[in-house]
């Protein structure tokens, strides 16, 4: 569960345009992200007007509010709870990996005992 969590959050930073330690890209939110018919994703820094530039290339709508909550010091942190009886994948992906900054261990709870959900027998 929580490693197709971590690769959807990697994902929708892709999206919306935020590095791993939760800062925008850009300092304007002129970011663009498009996706091309071959599903391929293009990051583009400039404005537009509309849903498609002229390659017909779809923009993607950029709430970050819907998935992301701003802190006081402008980084974007996942609106998520991480929830483990195992600890080892939660600690890897808010100690390990260059997405490590990005989520609040507030929002974090893994059991103390460590000893994961085989133990529960």
């Amino acid at each position: 569960g929580n490693q197709i969590g971590g690769e959807f959050w990697k994902q929708l930073c892709v999206e919306h345009g935020i590095q791993p330690d939760g800062l925008p890209r850009d300092d304007h939110g002129t970011h663009a992200t498009t996706i091309t018919d071959d599903n391929t994703i293009h990051n583009n820094n400039q404005q537009h007007s509309g849903p498609q530039n002229k390659n017909n290339q779809n923009f993607i709508d950029d709430r970050k509010d819907v998935f992301f909550y701003q802190s006081d010091a402008g980084h974007y942190i996942p609106r998520a709870l991480l929830v483990d009886l195992e600890p080892r994948v939660v600690n890897k992906l808010i100690h390990q990996g260059p997405y490590r900054n990005l989520f609040n261990e507030e929002n974090v709870f893994i059991a103390q005992d460590g000893g994961g959900a085989g133990n529960n027998w």
